[in-house]
C-alpha cells in the first residue's frame, strides 16, 4: 500500500538555475510531475546570471526521493547544488541538550551552585530524603527507559538504534507537558536486570516512563516496578495508547449513539497496546471484547497462551468465539487495530454492524487504509497525522506525568487513566464533534493542562497524592 508524501521523508533540495523568466515554474512542475509535495521555496541568492533556491519537498519514501531528484536532473539546465534529508538533519548530534538554569558568572554564583554551599543542601536531603522532590531535578524529571526490543513497528533493533525515539519522547515531554526527561537505553533484555537497573537509578527521578519494551516482558517489568518503587511507573506503549483510544471511543459513541455496555469490540493484536486498550475499555464499561493474535481469536479453550493471554481469555470473549478475524467480526461495532498493515480487509469491514467504527492504528501503514474503509464505516481513525482522527499518545503521557509530578503521586492508578481519557475527550466541544473530529489536535495547548488537572484530582481521590494543595516548603522547612 502506497503512503502519501509526508515530512518524514522530506528533502531540502538546493537548485541553481539560469536567471530566466519561468525557471521557478519549470523546477516546481518537475517536482510535481514526480509526485513531490512542495512546502517552502526559499530564495538563497540571485544575480544577473543565476538564481539559487531551496525547495522543501515531501516524499513518500526513499525511492520516491530518488525519482524526484532524477526528474530534476532530466531538465538539463538545472544544477542541483545540494540535497539534504530534513529528518536526518534534525537528528544530527541528537535532538536534546541539557543546560543550566542559572549562569555562573561570579564567585558567589559558584559558591551557591557548587562547593561549599551545595554541601548544606546535600545534608538537608540526607536528613530528610523527601526534600529531594523540591531541592533537585527529581521534582520535574522523568526517565525514559527502553531496551530497544519493540521500537515503533521496527521490532528488536537494539538500544543504540532506539535512542532517536527516546530523544523524541523527551522532546514531546518538554513541549507538551513542561516535563524534563532523560532518554536511557540499556543493553540488556533480561527482565531482572532491567528491574534492578531502574530501581538503582530511581532516586534521581520523579517518575519512570517505560518505552518500547517487548511483550510479554513489559507486563512483568511494569508490575514489579510499580510494586517496588514509590514514584509513578508508566509503560506508555500500553497505557498512553489505551487512554487516547478510550478518549476517541467516548466521543465516537456520542455520534453513533451506542452505549458502551452494548458494544462488540474486535481487538487485532494482543500485545502491550492491545491488552491495555482492552483493560481500559473493560473498566469503562465495555462487556464484549474479542482479541486476536496470529493464531486467531483468544478464548478459554486455547492451550497455547502465555500468562497475559490466559488472563485475556479469562476476562474477554464471553461467547467463546474462535477462528480468524473473518470468523468473529460479524456484527462488530468497533475494530481496534494494534497489529500490522493490511490485517483488515474490505470484506471484513462489510460484515461489521451498522455505524461501524474502525480505529486502525498500525504505523506507518494501518490495518486498512481509510480510503478503502470509508464507504462502509461511520467513523475512521488511525495513528497517522495525515488523516483525520489521529490517535496519538502525545495527547496523554505529557499531561499524565505533569499531573502526577504536580501532586507528587506515588503511582498512576486506573482512575487516573480514566480521568485522563475523559479530559482528552472533553476538549472536543459538542459544536466541534463530527465523524472526522472525535479527538483533539496534538497541538491543542489546552490538552496537557486539562489532563494534568484531571489526573491530579483523581490521584487525590485515590489517596496516592503526597501534595494536595500545591504546597511549597517554608523557609524553616528548607533550612532546618
Amino acid at each position: 500500500m502506497a503512503t502519501a508524501p509526508s515530512a518524514s521523508y522530506s528533502l531540502a533540495i538546493r537548485i541553481k538555475v539560469p536567471t530566466v523568466p519561468g525557471m521557478l515554474a519549470i523546477s516546481a512542475n518537475a517536482i510535481g510531475k514526480a509526485g513531490g509535495e512542495i512546502g517552502d521555496i526559499v530564495l538563497i541568492s540571485e544575480n544577473r546570471d543565476f538564481t539559487v533556491r531551496d525547495f522543501n519537498v515531501n516524499c513518500s519514501g526513499l525511492q520516491h526521493q530518488k525519482d524526484i531528484i532524477a526528474e530534476l536532473r532530466n531538465l538539463g539546465n538545472i544544477e542541483i547544488v545540494s540535497i539534504t534529508d530534513r529528518t536526518y538533519n534534525m537528528h544530527l548530534g541528537g535532538k536534546i541538550t541539557t543546560e543550566s538554569k542559572y549562569p555562573l558568572k561570579t564567585r558567589d554564583d559558584l559558591s551557591m551552585a557548587y562547593t561549599p554551599g551545595v554541601a548544606r543542601v546535600c545534608m538537608a536531603i540526607h536528613d530528610d530524603p523527601m526534600r529531594a522532590f523540591n531541592l533537585t531535578i527529581k521534582k520535574n524529571t522523568v526517565a525514559v527507559i527502553s531496551d530497544g526490543t519493540a521500537v515503533l513497528g521496527l521490532g528488536d533493533i537494539g538500544p543504540e538504534a532506539a535512542m532517536p525515539v527516546m530523544e523524541g519522547k523527551a522532546v514531546l515531554f518538554k513541549e507538551f507537558g513542561g516535563v524534563d526527561s532523560f532518554p536511557v537505553c540499556i543493553n540488556t533484555k533480561d527482565t531482572e536486570e532491567i528491574i534492578a537497573f531502574v530501581k538503582a537509578i530511581a532516586p534521581t527521578f520523579g517518575g519512570i516512563n517505560l518505552e518500547d519494551i517487548s511483550a510479554p516482558r513489559c507486563f512483568e517489568i511494569e508490575e514489579r516496578l510499580k510494586a517496588e518503587l514509590d514514584i509513578p511507573v508508566f509503560h506508555d506503549d500500553q497505557h498512553g495508547t489505551a487512554v487516547v483510544t478510550l478518549a476517541a471511543l467516548i466521543n465516537a459513541l456520542k455520534i453513533v449513539n451506542k452505549p458502551m455496555g452494548n458494544l462488540k469490540v474486535i481487538v487485532s493484536g494482543v500485545g502491550a497496546a492491545g491488552v491495555a486498550c482492552s483493560k481500559i475499555m473493560l473498566n469503562a464499561g465495555v462487556k464484549n471484547i474479542i482479541g486476536l493474535d496470529r493464531n486467531g481469536a483468544i478464548h478459554k479453550g486455547r492451550t497455547d497462551l502465555n500468562s497475559i493471554k490466559q488472563w485475556y481469555a479469562d476476562n474477554t470473549n464471553p461467547e467463546g468465539l474462535s477462528g480468524k478475524l473473518n470468523d468473529v467480526i460479524e456484527g462488530a461495532d468497533l475494530f481496534l487495530g494494534v497489529s500490522g498493515p493490511g490485517t483488515l480487509k474490505v470484506d471484513d469491514v462489510k460484515k461489521m454492524g451498522p455505524d461501524a467504527m474502525v480505529f486502525a492504528m498500525a504505523n506507518p501503514i494501518p490495518e486498512i487504509m481509510p480510503e478503502e474503509a470509508a464507504p462502509y464505516v461511520r467513523i475512521m481513525a488511525t495513528g497517522r497525522s495525515d488523516y483525520p482522527n489521529q490517535i496519538n499518545n502525545v495527547l496523554a503521557f505529557p499531561g499524565i506525568f505533569r499531573g502526577a509530578l504536580d501532586c507528587r503521586a506515588s503511582a498512576i492508578t486506573e482512575n487516573m487513566k480514566l480521568a485522563a481519557a475523559r479530559a482528552i475527550a472533553d476538549m472536543v466541544t459538542p459544536e466541534e464533534l463530527s465523524e472526522t473530529y472525535i479527538i483533539p489536535s496534538v497541538f491543542d495547548s489546552r490538552v496537557g493542562p486539562a489532563v494534568a488537572k484531571a489526573v491530579c484530582a483523581a490521584a487525590i481521590a485515590d489517596g496516592v497524592a503526597r501534595l494536595t494543595g500545591g504546597e511549597v516548603p517554608t523557609f524553616d522547612e528548607m533550612t532546618r
